[in-house]
């Protein structure tokens, strides 16, 4: 738990750092420390907060999941199906490669809850919250479906680009057996401080 929290409030300083944040933003957090300096960043967050609309999330990812680092080719930047150190098996163009209907993998890209929303009852602001949705290949999310990500041993099922689902084989006391599902080493650390986010925006929504 120090060690969540360390990270945490890691990631918020080199946040404040690059950001640009408005003067006096995080005053009411100075000097706390712990579950206490938790609450109050849920507090601080919450302030000002619009729920956006599920649909308005495609037109949100014109600027929001763009390609302009790998490729840098301006199609979607879909953290299941990038492959950082080579050739991406396919790519999607933002608008027209939308859909909901899919067979295979490269058929379209949907919205992809990063942090499953049947695990909040789809309730909202939570299922529409952008920091956690984003644009994936449509195959490899219904393959995710709602497992949790963790460190997968023998594969079941693998994506184009190294994507995995199967076992967990993080061994730690009590460590969860069941099926797990593991990105690329590339998004592990976005998909963290999502989960950072989330448990820290809606700390009294979400268990």
């Amino acid at each position: 738990m120090k060690k969540s929290l360390l990270l945490f409030a890691l990631t918020i300083c080199a946040f404040v750092v690059k950001a640009q944040v408005p003067a006096g933003y995080y005053n009411s957090a100075q000097g706390l420390t712990g579950y206490t300096l938790k609450s109050e960043l849920s507090t601080i967050i919450t302030n000002g907060h619009t729920a956006q609309s599920y649909g308005a999330l495609w037109t949100v990812y014109y600027t929001s999941d763009v390609d302009n680092y790998y490729e840098n080719d301006g199609t979607v930047l879909d953290i299941y199906s990038e492959k950082p150190n080579a050739t991406d098996a396919y790519n999607y163009t933002l608008g027209s490669d939308q859909c909901g209907n899919y067979q295979n993998e490269s058929d379209c890209y949907n919205r992809e809850h990063s942090f499953p929303k049947s695990w909040f009852n789809d309730a909202s602001p939570m299922v529409t919250d952008m920091h956690h949705i984003f644009p994936t290949d449509g195959k490899v999310n219904s393959e995710r479906s709602n497992f949790a990500y963790g460190e997968v041993g023998n594969a079941s099922w693998t994506s184009t680009n190294g994507t995995k689902k199967g076992n967990n084989n993080y061994n730690f006391p009590n460590a969860y057996n069941g099926t797990v599902f593991e990105p690329i080493d590339e998004f592990k650390g976005d998909l963290a401080r999502v989960y950072f986010y989330m448990a820290t925006r809606y700390e009294n929504q979400i268990s």
